[in-house]
């Protein structure tokens, strides 16, 4: 398998794990609880994850032409279950589009913009972008079973 495919299957896999977490809720306000030590919300997490891969595969690999408003990917409240679900789905959709376009000589070229303290390969920053989604996955799960009562 190569390591495109590898990473489509499993930003795909990770995206829709993301649909069922947010499906999961039993009570859609408590996707925009706060409580304690938990500092974001689920619904704030999910709207995080759809900008940060929209602009870092979407615009940077896939020219989409998307725009981010990071502020607004943890101020906003309050967005309804189907629109955090559409989102998601026009994300897995464009996070494919992408990489399907891509070739695998394309991972070891420059990624396009500097994101960290120095510049990276492709490879790198969709590695990076795969374990992101990963843990804010996680915190999302742990943020449904303890506060979805």
């Amino acid at each position: 398998m190569s390591t495109l495919t590898a990473l489509k299957e499993i930003f795909n896999r990770d995206l829709n794990k993301l649909k069922k977490e947010i499906s999961l809720y039993q009570h859609e306000p408590a996707l925009w609880i706060i409580e304690a030590n938990i500092a974001n919300t689920a619904g704030n997490l999910c709207l995080h994850l759809v900008g940060n891969l929209n602009t870092f595969i979407g615009a940077q690999l896939g020219n989409s032409g998307y725009v981010r408003h990071r502020d607004l990917e943890f101020s906003l409240k309050d967005v309804p279950r189907e629109e955090l679900l559409q989102k998601i789905e026009d994300t897995i959709n464009v996070v494919d589009k992408t990489l399907v376009s891509l070739s695998e000589d394309k991972l070891s070229e420059e990624y396009p913009i500097v994101v960290f303290d120095g510049k990276t390969t492709t490879a790198y920053m969709l590695l990076h972008l795969a374990t992101h989604l990963g843990y804010h996955l996680g915190q999302i799960n742990y943020h449904r079973r303890l506060l979805d009562k």
